[in-house]
């Protein structure tokens, strides 16, 4: 699994640091998603699946991290 954010729609709601602290912070001056582990450990796919499915603008996506088209 491979964490991707698009960091200019986040609205700052910090869903996803409640649901997957380990994987998502958020930028002290406004609020806007940081990602911590973009290839978190297998422990944390629930969390990060459930930060995916709660994000209010839809700003973060997963892959797999093995895929050969991402450089």
């Amino acid at each position: 699994m491979k964490v991707r954010v698009d960091g200019d729609a986040c609205v700052a709601s910090g869903m996803c640091a409640y649901l997957a602290p380990a994987v998502f912070d958020q930028r002290e001056d406004d609020g806007v998603v940081v990602v911590l582990r973009e290839v978190p450990d297998e422990g944390q796919y629930e969390a990060v699946q459930d930060a995916v499915r709660n994000c209010p603008a839809r700003v973060i996506s997963v892959e797999d991290a093995d895929d050969p088209t991402e450089g």
